[in-house]
Protein backbone atom coordinates (compact mmCIF):
# COMPACT_ATOMS: atom_id res chain seq x y z
CA UNK A 1 0.00 0.00 0.00
CA UNK A 2 0.98 3.62 -0.53
CA UNK A 3 -0.11 6.57 1.60
CA UNK A 4 -1.48 9.35 -0.63
CA UNK A 5 -2.97 11.64 2.05
CA UNK A 6 -2.80 11.88 5.83
CA UNK A 7 -3.70 14.33 8.58
CA UNK A 8 -4.75 14.04 12.24
CA UNK A 9 -8.18 12.64 11.42
CA UNK A 10 -7.99 10.64 8.20
CA UNK A 11 -5.57 8.63 6.11
CA UNK A 12 -6.07 7.66 2.47
CA UNK A 13 -4.00 4.85 1.01
CA UNK A 14 -3.73 3.25 -2.40
CA UNK A 15 -3.98 -0.49 -2.02
CA UNK A 16 -2.57 -3.02 -4.42
CA UNK A 17 -4.69 -5.76 -5.96
CA UNK A 18 -4.61 -8.84 -3.75
CA UNK A 19 -4.66 -6.88 -0.50
CA UNK A 20 -7.75 -7.26 1.68
CA UNK A 21 -9.14 -4.25 3.51
CA UNK A 22 -10.42 -6.18 6.52
CA UNK A 23 -9.62 -9.63 7.88
CA UNK A 24 -11.42 -12.64 6.43
CA UNK A 25 -11.33 -16.43 6.60
CA UNK A 26 -8.03 -16.56 4.68
CA UNK A 27 -6.18 -15.28 7.72
CA UNK A 28 -4.10 -12.94 5.52
CA UNK A 29 -2.96 -9.70 7.14
CA UNK A 30 -5.53 -7.04 6.20
CA UNK A 31 -4.77 -3.54 4.99
CA UNK A 32 -6.29 -2.11 8.18
CA UNK A 33 -3.59 -3.81 10.28
CA UNK A 34 -0.83 -2.73 7.89
CA UNK A 35 -1.98 0.89 8.16
CA UNK A 36 -2.21 0.65 11.96
CA UNK A 37 1.39 -0.54 12.07
CA UNK A 38 2.44 2.25 9.71
CA UNK A 39 0.83 4.86 11.99
CA UNK A 40 2.35 3.31 15.10
CA UNK A 41 5.85 3.28 13.65
CA UNK A 42 5.74 6.56 11.75
CA UNK A 43 4.29 8.59 14.61
CA UNK A 44 5.83 6.57 17.46
CA UNK A 45 2.43 5.98 19.02
CA UNK A 46 2.38 3.86 22.19
CA UNK A 47 -0.33 1.31 22.85
CA UNK A 48 -3.17 0.46 20.49
CA UNK A 49 -3.77 2.61 17.41
CA UNK A 50 -7.36 3.59 16.54
CA UNK A 51 -8.29 3.05 12.89
CA UNK A 52 -11.81 2.93 11.48
CA UNK A 53 -12.64 1.21 8.20
CA UNK A 54 -15.17 3.36 6.35
CA UNK A 55 -15.55 1.37 3.12
CA UNK A 56 -13.97 -1.54 1.27
CA UNK A 57 -12.56 -2.47 -2.10
CA UNK A 58 -12.79 -6.00 -3.47
CA UNK A 59 -9.58 -7.95 -3.08
CA UNK A 60 -8.63 -8.00 -6.81
CA UNK A 61 -9.29 -4.25 -7.17
CA UNK A 62 -6.58 -1.62 -6.65
CA UNK A 63 -6.82 2.01 -5.65
CA UNK A 64 -7.95 4.40 -2.94
CA UNK A 65 -9.23 3.42 0.50
CA UNK A 66 -10.30 6.07 3.03
CA UNK A 67 -9.70 5.26 6.71
CA UNK A 68 -10.49 7.20 9.88
CA UNK A 69 -7.86 7.91 12.54
CA UNK A 70 -10.35 9.28 15.10
CA UNK A 71 -13.81 8.24 16.26
CA UNK A 72 -15.18 11.67 15.30
CA UNK A 73 -13.94 11.26 11.73
CA UNK A 74 -15.24 7.69 11.55
CA UNK A 75 -18.78 8.67 12.55
CA UNK A 76 -18.89 11.58 10.14
CA UNK A 77 -17.34 9.68 7.24
CA UNK A 78 -19.78 6.79 7.73
CA UNK A 79 -22.63 9.28 7.41
CA UNK A 80 -21.04 10.94 4.38
CA UNK A 81 -20.59 7.64 2.55
CA UNK A 82 -24.18 6.66 3.41
CA UNK A 83 -25.55 9.99 2.17
CA UNK A 84 -23.54 10.02 -1.07
CA UNK A 85 -21.33 12.94 -0.07
CA UNK A 86 -18.12 11.11 -0.99
CA UNK A 87 -17.56 11.14 -4.74
CA UNK A 88 -15.60 8.17 -6.09
CA UNK A 89 -14.29 7.78 -9.63
CA UNK A 90 -13.05 4.50 -11.03
CA UNK A 91 -11.09 3.51 -14.12
CA UNK A 92 -11.91 0.17 -15.73
CA UNK A 93 -10.21 -1.55 -18.64
CA UNK A 94 -12.93 -3.51 -20.44
CA UNK A 95 -13.14 -5.81 -23.42
CA UNK A 96 -14.10 -3.76 -26.47
CA UNK A 97 -17.70 -3.80 -27.51
CA UNK A 98 -19.40 -0.75 -28.97
CA UNK A 99 -22.92 -0.02 -30.09
CA UNK A 100 -26.35 0.99 -28.90
CA UNK A 101 -27.66 -2.60 -28.79
CA UNK A 102 -25.10 -3.61 -26.20
CA UNK A 103 -21.80 -2.45 -24.84
CA UNK A 104 -20.60 1.08 -24.21
CA UNK A 105 -21.10 4.27 -26.19
CA UNK A 106 -17.70 5.23 -27.66
CA UNK A 107 -18.35 8.97 -28.06
CA UNK A 108 -16.52 10.10 -24.90
CA UNK A 109 -19.68 11.63 -23.43
CA UNK A 110 -21.16 10.67 -20.07
CA UNK A 111 -23.81 7.95 -20.18
CA UNK A 112 -25.94 6.70 -17.28
CA UNK A 113 -26.73 3.02 -16.71
CA UNK A 114 -29.43 1.66 -14.40
CA UNK A 115 -30.03 -1.95 -13.38
CA UNK A 116 -31.69 -3.85 -10.59
CA UNK A 117 -29.09 -5.97 -8.80
CA UNK A 118 -29.74 -9.14 -6.83
CA UNK A 119 -26.93 -10.40 -4.60
CA UNK A 120 -26.28 -14.13 -4.26
CA UNK A 121 -24.53 -14.55 -0.92
CA UNK A 122 -23.41 -18.13 -1.51
CA UNK A 123 -21.78 -17.30 -4.83
CA UNK A 124 -20.54 -13.89 -3.64
CA UNK A 125 -21.89 -12.50 -6.90
CA UNK A 126 -24.53 -10.04 -8.06
CA UNK A 127 -26.87 -10.38 -11.02
CA UNK A 128 -28.26 -7.47 -13.05
CA UNK A 129 -31.81 -7.14 -14.36
CA UNK A 130 -33.59 -4.51 -16.41
CA UNK A 131 -36.69 -4.69 -14.21
CA UNK A 132 -37.26 -4.82 -10.48
CA UNK A 133 -37.03 -8.29 -8.94
CA UNK A 134 -37.64 -9.57 -5.39
CA UNK A 135 -34.78 -8.47 -3.10
CA UNK A 136 -33.27 -6.37 -5.90
CA UNK A 137 -31.66 -2.97 -5.31
CA UNK A 138 -31.53 -0.19 -7.87
CA UNK A 139 -27.99 0.46 -9.11
CA UNK A 140 -26.92 3.58 -11.00
CA UNK A 141 -23.60 4.61 -12.50
CA UNK A 142 -22.23 6.95 -15.15
CA UNK A 143 -19.40 6.16 -17.55
CA UNK A 144 -17.46 7.63 -20.45
CA UNK A 145 -14.68 6.39 -22.71
CA UNK A 146 -11.30 8.01 -21.97
CA UNK A 147 -8.83 5.67 -23.69
CA UNK A 148 -8.49 2.69 -26.01
CA UNK A 149 -6.08 0.13 -27.42
CA UNK A 150 -6.56 -2.42 -30.20
CA UNK A 151 -8.34 -4.88 -27.91
CA UNK A 152 -9.44 -2.94 -24.84
CA UNK A 153 -11.16 0.29 -23.83
CA UNK A 154 -10.63 2.43 -20.73
CA UNK A 155 -13.82 3.65 -19.08
CA UNK A 156 -14.11 6.30 -16.40
CA UNK A 157 -16.93 5.33 -14.04
CA UNK A 158 -18.72 7.32 -11.36
CA UNK A 159 -20.92 5.47 -8.88
CA UNK A 160 -24.30 7.00 -8.06
CA UNK A 161 -25.23 4.15 -5.71
CA UNK A 162 -23.14 1.69 -3.71
CA UNK A 163 -24.09 -1.92 -4.40
CA UNK A 164 -22.25 -5.23 -4.09
CA UNK A 165 -19.86 -5.66 -7.05
CA UNK A 166 -21.82 -2.89 -8.77
CA UNK A 167 -19.29 -1.78 -11.41
CA UNK A 168 -18.21 -5.34 -12.17
CA UNK A 169 -21.80 -6.52 -12.52
CA UNK A 170 -23.19 -3.60 -14.49
CA UNK A 171 -20.33 -3.44 -17.00
CA UNK A 172 -20.64 -7.19 -17.53
CA UNK A 173 -24.37 -6.78 -18.10
CA UNK A 174 -23.54 -4.16 -20.76
CA UNK A 175 -21.52 -6.81 -22.57
CA UNK A 176 -18.08 -5.43 -21.74
CA UNK A 177 -16.66 -7.24 -18.69
CA UNK A 178 -13.62 -5.88 -16.90
CA UNK A 179 -10.34 -7.38 -18.06
CA UNK A 180 -9.36 -10.32 -15.84
CA UNK A 181 -12.74 -10.57 -14.11
CA UNK A 182 -13.59 -14.23 -14.72
CA UNK A 183 -16.49 -14.10 -12.25
CA UNK A 184 -18.26 -11.58 -14.47
CA UNK A 185 -17.47 -12.93 -17.90
CA UNK A 186 -13.90 -11.98 -18.81
CA UNK A 187 -12.34 -14.38 -21.30
CA UNK A 188 -9.13 -14.90 -19.35
CA UNK A 189 -7.60 -14.00 -16.00
CA UNK A 190 -4.82 -11.51 -15.41
CA UNK A 191 -1.47 -13.16 -14.57
CA UNK A 192 -1.39 -11.65 -11.06
CA UNK A 193 -5.00 -12.50 -10.25
CA UNK A 194 -6.10 -8.87 -10.34
CA UNK A 195 -8.96 -7.38 -12.28
CA UNK A 196 -8.33 -4.18 -14.25
CA UNK A 197 -10.41 -1.91 -12.02
CA UNK A 198 -8.82 1.04 -10.23
CA UNK A 199 -10.42 3.26 -7.58
CA UNK A 200 -8.79 6.26 -9.21
CA UNK A 201 -10.11 9.38 -7.46
CA UNK A 202 -11.97 10.34 -4.28
CA UNK A 203 -13.34 13.78 -3.43
CA UNK A 204 -15.20 15.02 -0.36
CA UNK A 205 -15.33 17.75 2.26
CA UNK A 206 -13.06 16.92 5.15
CA UNK A 207 -15.23 15.60 8.02
CA UNK A 208 -13.60 17.95 10.55
CA UNK A 209 -11.92 20.89 8.78
CA UNK A 210 -14.51 21.04 5.95
CA UNK A 211 -11.74 21.64 3.43
CA UNK A 212 -12.14 20.04 0.02
CA UNK A 213 -10.11 16.82 -0.28
CA UNK A 214 -9.42 15.41 -3.74
CA UNK A 215 -6.76 12.75 -4.27
CA UNK A 216 -5.86 10.31 -7.02
CA UNK A 217 -4.35 6.84 -6.95
CA UNK A 218 -1.28 6.03 -9.04
CA UNK A 219 -1.86 3.96 -12.14
CA UNK A 220 -0.82 0.30 -11.71
CA UNK A 221 2.71 -0.52 -12.84
CA UNK A 222 1.52 -2.49 -15.85
CA UNK A 223 2.25 -2.05 -19.56
CA UNK A 224 -1.41 -2.06 -20.66
CA UNK A 225 -2.42 0.45 -18.01
CA UNK A 226 0.44 2.74 -19.02
CA UNK A 227 -0.39 2.42 -22.72
CA UNK A 228 -4.13 3.01 -22.43
CA UNK A 229 -4.26 5.77 -19.81
CA UNK A 230 -4.67 9.40 -20.95
CA UNK A 231 -1.67 10.67 -18.99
Amino acid sequence: MQVVYEDNHIIIVSKESGEIVQGDKTGDTPLSEIVKQYIKETHAKPGNVFLGVVHRLDRPVSGLVVLAKTSKALTRLNNMFRDGEVHKTYWAIVERREGVSGGYQPDGEWHQVENWLVRNEKQNKSYAYDREKPNAKLAKLRYRVIGASDRYTLLEVQLMTGRHHQIRCQLSAMGCPIKGDLKYGARRSNPDGSISLLARRVEFLHPVSKENICVEAPVPDDNLWKAICPL
